[in-house]
């Protein structure tokens, strides 16, 4: 199949660009130092691509993907970097041995829903900043002593710097290390041998953790090129040309319904600027000199790259107008 046969909107992935990021990261995070975020590519089959290049623990967001990629032969080290209540789906896989089960827990109440549940395993996590889950840092220690006295196993520790992801560059590597100096020190009181944590946009500045939680870096967008720039976008939503206003506007199929736009607008490639995006459609200015007329297709990045896969069911792995393979995003939903 080629990519103008394709049905608009679609997802591409362009091999070389999503090679060389893997590449990139796997040089300076290889193997189980790095442990990729599913949440941010929701699918077995690109997450069986990384595995291959030698990283086979994996991070994820929900329960949802935490059962999809064991079933997909996936669970060598599942860590659900999220706390839940509703952790009774993943007793029957963690009694059939088909995967490593562990679980992030903050509190007394996460403690016993993965006791409750039979999850094996265990992190605390810590709050290093970001005002979302994680415990009080000086509380930690604590956590992790009721949860072995439940009869967990505590790995160690996880903290998510999300705060500092898109901080600059003349800030950042100095703002995290505040951060993990935090995490370091509930390392010490917790025990265990993991400290989890980072992301994309602080791969190069995080040198605590012993495991890397990045995602996004393989697929990329518009908002966090800027602050990993040693990645490539990789991810496109093909789209039609469906009107043209000569020498001013156009229009293309793909809307508020194929992007993730809490990071803003999509940036459309070679023939113009995003104007504005509506339910099916965006605007877009016609740059000065472009050939563009109804029926073409049009690449576009979008801002944020994890809620705009989980618009999509499927992701077109390409080359150039060729399409090599098809990957069903099938770890969506909760």
């Amino acid at each position: 199949m080629k990519v103008h046969e394709l049905p608009t909107p679609s997802l591409l992935v362009d091999v070389h660009a999503f090679d060389r990021n893997v590449e990139t990261m796997a040089k300076r995070w290889p193997g189980r130092t790095l442990r990729p975020h599913v949440k941010a590519f929701k699918s077995t089959a690109l997450a069986a691509r990384l595995a291959e290049a030698g990283h086979r623990g994996f991070c994820c967001a929900t329960v949802r993907e935490m059962m999809g990629m064991a079933a997909a032969g996936l669970g060598d080290d599942l860590l659900l970097a999220n706390e839940s209540l509703d952790l009774d789906r993943l007793t029957g896989i963690v009694e059939s041995g088909v995967a490593r089960i562990t679980v992030a827990v903050d509190s007394e109440a996460t403690i016993e829903a993965a006791a409750r549940a039979r999850i094996p395993e265990v992190v605390v996590d810590v709050n290093v900043g970001l005002p979302r889950c994680g415990c009080d840092p000086t509380d930690a220690g604590r956590l992790a002593d009721l949860a072995r006295a439940t009869g967990l196993v505590v790995r160690g520790v996880m903290g998510y710097e999300g705060h500092l992801m898109r901080e600059p560059g003349d800030t950042k590597a100095d703002l995290v290390a505040r951060s993990m100096a935090v995490l370091l020190e509930a390392a010490e009181a917790v025990g265990g041998d993991v400290v989890s944590g980072g992301g994309t946009g602080t791969w190069d500045t995080n040198t605590w953790v012993t495991e890397l939680q990045a995602g996004s870096y393989c697929l990329m967008d518009t908002e966090y090129t800027d602050h990993a720039a040693d990645f490539e976008n990789a991810l496109f939503v093909n789209s039609t040309v469906i009107s043209i206003t000569p020498g001013r506007w156009g229009v293309l199929d793909a809307g508020l319904k194929a992007f993730g736009m809490d990071h803003g607008d999509p940036r459309v490639l070679e023939v113009g600027d995003c104007w504005f995006v509506s339910d099916e459609h965006i605007t877009f200015g016609l740059a000065e000199g472009a050939s563009v007329a109804v029926g073409d297709r049009v690449r576009v990045i979008p801002a944020h790259v994890d809620p705009t896969v989980s618009q999509h069911e499927r992701l077109h792995l390409v080359d150039d107008d060729e399409v090599l393979e098809v990957w069903d995003v099938d770890l969506r939903g909760w």
